[in-house]
């Protein structure tokens, strides 16, 4: 016989961005619990609303599997006494058990014999067990989390209610000092409280009470109104995955409806519009078939079709009042120059052991020259590069960014544009704060995209020489996201240049760092950082963690030489030939000691056939590094394999003639330097 199993954690509204997560997070740890302890099910189904966490576990087993276990004990030598009799030691382990000497066999294990007893469990009523689900409740971790009344215990929200059933039986357990039951509650407004009979009414209970439970069939409710909408009145309505899910996720019983705004509202910018209609009230746009912008929004209610036209009145008001401040700013902002903003920077704060925001632009204007000398920009690009990088925080101080903060960078492009900036400059204001996520949207254009990395360097940098690095989960300036943001910018661009050799320039020329010991601590914690970050894109690309390790470890500086390098080392890692590539430049490296530079090869001092060989080969192998193409370079790094175990067959490096040993590590030692240069090998797992 199998069972359905339900478990719903009743709850104040949790915030619309954790439901999801939350409800997977609740099938995960209910399927561990029960693989964990040994009962089977066909599958586990996850539910959510903002006001509850619910799974449906399917063809749950009413018992749990028997469980035999072959358990070591002692060696052999010390389980038995001189005489032949049990140790105390085999005796302990037995009772340890519950079993008695009489269960105890040997059995040979890697050449010692070993005491062992094979231990069988008959398996528990599941429904014992399942009095265990209060731990699943109380192991949930979150994002944010609360206390409430007098309780210590800390959650998402307040639990107001907990079911729990195996068919129609309540599994009894309790939480703080909420007891399971089978009761639970519908809409809030528009619902009651229900007792369910059984777990597998569930859904169907609930829904007579205005609550869709299924998170996606909520979401395919509101995508079918939207789309119910859009047909009816000859409208676009463009689609938002993000804003859909959140949405779902507010509400437990979905009515989508449209409202209307003043056409005067469409004089406004689309950016600001949309941000009041998404960002600050959720809705979704409409727009025609051209794509130009309507004075009409989607709103999606949490409830039913009763007195839709009072809400859709509600709304309207609503969004109004936010248009009408956003009018008001806009036309205000339209009386101030980018200068005048400019001068009010002075007085803007960045940080209060940094300096203000006019001070990082100025520093972000240095970093943007070495830039652009270093990229070799068109005397244009250098130019709206320059010109962006003096003025591209401007729109902080304008009334419509103070308002609608979401908006900054977008509200420069758009102010910038108006004042006769050109569309270069106007666009690298708005793409220097990209990507605002990991996964986010780069910058488009290479002057923005130089004007978005030096502004992020800059304050990566600043924090530093600050001691304001971050620790652990700690990073309350963000500095991670914006050094990755460095990484996908360079890689996306595919600009080559040495990130160490950048670093030390500017904090030499740009924040005249001339304390030695400063100096190299700062560069140290840099460079560290920055390979943290690229050993995330690595990892982003499912690449071995030791070739990563390896690949970072090597003495490359470029980036992107860097991650194709390590492209590369994971394309070839199932070769065949690879152990023994690795092998024979471990060797190298491990023999060659601490070169650090090329050191001429005498000719005339190199004695045996090999060793001349591998000489010419490797003049051919520094050329051949020389390309830069990490595919060419591992060829020729394995076609230089054969050279080498010939080498280290005939000739014996550490020969007593100085000379001799001399010229024989500095031969390895130049070999030493191209393989580091690609990775380092050693740190390379083979089997």
């Amino acid at each position: 016989m199998s069972q359905t199993i339900l478990l719903e954690i009743g709850l104040e509204e949790m915030p619309a961005k954790y439901v999801r997560s939350s409800s997977v997070q609740l099938k995960e740890k209910v399927m561990a619990f029960l693989n964990e302890n040994r009962i089977g099910f066909d599958s586990v189904e996850m539910l959510a609303t903002p006001r509850r966490l619910a799974i449906i576990a399917h063809n749950v087993s009413e018992k749990q599997a028997d469980l035999t276990e072959e358990l070591k004990g002692p060696a052999k030598k010390i389980a038995l006494a001189a005489d032949g009799s049990w140790s105390k030691a085999a005796m302990g382990f037995v009772r340890g058990q519950g079993l008695t000497t009489e269960d105890i066999y040997f059995a040979d294990l890697k050449g010692v014999e070993y005491a062992f007893v094979k231990k069988e469990t008959i398996g528990q009523d599941a429904s014992e067990v399942l009095k265990e689900l209060g731990t699943v409740v109380e192991s949930l971790t979150f994002p944010v989390s609360m206390h409430w009344g007098s309780h210590q215990f800390k959650y998402i929200r307040p639990i107001h209610w907990i079911v729990a059933l195996a068919n129609e039986k309540v599994i009894p357990f309790s939480v703080l000092d909420i007891k399971s039951g089978r009761k639970t509650r519908g809409h809030r407004f528009l619902g009651e409280e229900i007792a369910l009979e059984t777990a597998a009414d569930y859904k169907e209970k609930l829904a007579d009470q205005f609550v869709i439970v299924d998170q996606d069939e909520r979401k395919n409710m509101i995508r079918e109104q939207i789309k119910q909408i859009e047909a009816e009145n000859d409208w676009i309505i463009p689609t938002d995955e993000a804003l859909l899910e959140e949405v779902t996720s507010l509400v437990e019983y979905p009515t989508a409806f449209y409202g209307e705004y003043d056409e005067r509202y469409l004089t406004l910018p689309e950016d600001v519009l949309i941000t009041s209609m998404k960002d600050h009230q959720r809705y979704f746009e409409v727009k025609n078939k051209s794509g130009k912008l309507l004075p009409y929004f989607i709103s999606v209610r949490n409830g039913n079709a009763a007195f839709i036209d009072n809400v859709k009145k509600g709304n309207e008001k609503v969004l109004t009042a936010r248009l009408e401040d956003g009018l008001f700013f806009f036309n205000e902002d339209k009386r101030i120059t980018i200068e005048q903003c400019v001068e009010k920077l002075k007085k803007v704060t960045f940080h209060t052991k940094i300096g203000s925001i006019y001070d990082k632009m100025g520093n972000t204007s240095e970093i943007a020259a070495h830039l652009s000398d270093i990229l070799d920009l068109t005397v244009d690009e250098e130019k709206h590069l320059l010109r962006a990088a003096s003025i591209y925080k401007f729109d902080l101080v304008t009334n419509m960014v103070s308002e609608f903060t979401e908006l900054q960078g977008i509200m420069g492009e758009v102010y910038a544009v108006q004042r006769g900036e050109t569309d270069a400059v106007a666009a690298a204001i708005r793409e220097h704060y990209l990507p605002i996520s990991s996964e986010g949207e780069l910058p488009e254009t290479q002057v923005g995209a130089v004007l978005a990395v030096s502004d992020k360097l800059d304050s990566i940098i600043s924090f530093f020489l600050q001691g304001m690095i971050p620790t652990g989960s700690n990073d309350p300036y963000a500095l991670r996201r914006q050094m990755i943001g460095v990484i996908q910018i360079i890689e996306k661009f595919q600009w080559a240049f040495s990130f160490e050799e950048l670093l030390s320039n500017l904090l030499k020329e740009v924040y005249a760092v001339s304390d030695e010991a400063l100096f190299a601590k700062t560069m140290s914690e840099l460079i560290v950082f920055a390979k943290g970050r690229v050993q995330q894109k690595l990892q982003g690309y499912d690449i071995r963690y030791d070739v990563v390790d390896a690949t970072l470890q090597s003495t490359e500086k470029d980036v992107n030489t860097m991650i194709a390098n390590a492209k590369v080392l994971q394309l070839h890692s199932n070769d065949p030939s690879f152990k023994q590539v690795v092998e024979s430049l471990a060797r190298v490296v491990n023999i060659a000691g601490d070169a650090e530079e090329t050191i001429a090869v005498q000719a005339d001092l190199l004695e045996t056939a090999s060793e001349k060989n591998l000489y010419v080969q490797i003049n051919h192998l520094n050329i051949a590094l020389l390309h830069g193409d990490p595919e060419a370079d591992y060829a020729a790094l394995e076609a230089i394999t054969p050279y080498i175990d010939a080498y280290f067959d005939e000739n014996m490096v550490m020969v007593e003639d100085i000379a001799i040993r001399s010229n024989r590590l500095n031969t390895l030692g130049n070999l030493k330097l191209s393989i580091m240069q690609f990775a380092d090998v050693r740190k390379l797992i083979i089997k």
